[in-house]
């Protein structure tokens, strides 16, 4: 079978009239309709960007199989599955736990089950987003409460929290629900860290009662090819955040460290030969009067790469900027 095509566009130009084919996606800013296979709705500002929304699709060279299991819309093709979970907090507003955390551990575990049930128990890569990550209720800073949910349902569910654990990005939203799009397959992607970094999994309890369950970047391997996931990568050296107020500093230093991780991926990967200038990335601003100054860096250090900007509160309150990026290679 051939490899699955990532494809980004400001209308549904280039989409496949077999819209079977479509494994699924996800639709940035406003003015798109909802898509009829599983698509993450991210309603946020695109600064700099022309259009006022795009839509990224993953296109399978067949048919895809499709169902709707516990609110998780997904789709199939192979050993592929790309699946989306929306939950609305004011759902488990009388439960013991928090809301956020009981919806975050009830999303993964239905996402757990669903792998299961389908035979692709290997999580690849997830896109979290949650309103007012940075705010704090119940006591406690609404990012920490996400990450007690999800790693207890990784535990709960026999997958270990440190270690092999998927790629991943966390951003807030200014409302809206519990948004979780996931990629995963039968084979087990190949963790990647960033030796400039404590791995995330391993943070001190400084940064919450549970560490944040994901890995610096990830291999996955679908048939026939290779692709490098880098998650959600911010100005941070060891554990600590840096260069405080600086967008521009923080964008280097968040640079850096995904040059780092690009670099021990090419030490792990099968073909060791992913470029910066074969990046494709999103980048996501506190401010979006900082797009300028940032997209600025971009280019200086990573040459004319693809770059969707948006406007979404990083899982730091003193973090301006966190980057993103993928790339893909035949094998």
């Amino acid at each position: 079978m051939a490899g699955l095509v990532f494809l980004t566009t400001a209308d549904d130009a280039g989409v496949p009239r077999e819209t079977a084919r479509i494994l699924g996606g996800a639709r940035l800013g406003a003015g798109l309709p909802a898509a009829d296979w599983p698509e993450q709705g991210i309603a946020a500002a695109l600064p700099g960007v022309a259009p006022t929304a795009l839509r990224e699709r993953w296109l399978s060279p067949v048919d895809c199989q499709q169902g709707v299991d516990e609110g998780i819309a997904w789709r199939r093709t192979g050993d592929v599955l790309y699946g989306v979970i929306e939950l609305d907090e004011a759902d488990f507003a009388g439960d013991a736990r928090t809301p956020l955390q009981a919806a975050s551990e009830t999303a993964y575990r239905r996402i757990f089950r669903l792998l299961d049930a389908q035979g692709l128990p290997e999580l690849w890569r997830v896109w979290n987003y949650l309103a007012a990550i940075n705010e704090e209720s119940h006591g406690l800073e609404r990012y920490r409460q996400f990450n007690l949910g999800r790693q207890d349902a990784f535990l709960a569910c026999h997958r270990g929290a440190t270690g092999n654990v998927p790629a991943a990005c966390a951003l807030g939203l200014r409302d809206g629900p519990l948004s979780i799009a996931f990629l995963a397959g039968k084979l087990p992607a190949v963790a990647v860290e960033n030796p400039r970094q404590v791995s995330a999994y391993h943070y001190p309890t400084d940064y919450g009662p549970r560490s944040p369950t994901f890995s610096r970047a990830a291999l996955a391997y679908p048939p026939g090819q290779e692709i490098l996931f880098i998650s959600g990568t911010a100005s941070i050296v060891g554990h600590r955040s840096m260069h405080v107020g600086d967008v521009a500093a923080q964008t280097r230093e968040t640079l850096t460290n995904i040059l780092a991780v690009l670099g021990e991926a090419n030490r792990l990967s099968q073909q060791a030969g992913f470029r910066p200038d074969q990046l494709l990335c999103r980048a996501y601003l506190r401010h979006a009067d900082d797009w300028p100054a940032v997209a600025a860096v971009i280019e200086e250090m990573l040459g004319p790469v693809e770059v969707c900007p948006v406007v979404a509160d990083v899982c730091r309150a003193d973090l301006l900027i966190e980057i993103e990026a993928m790339a893909m290679a035949a094998r």
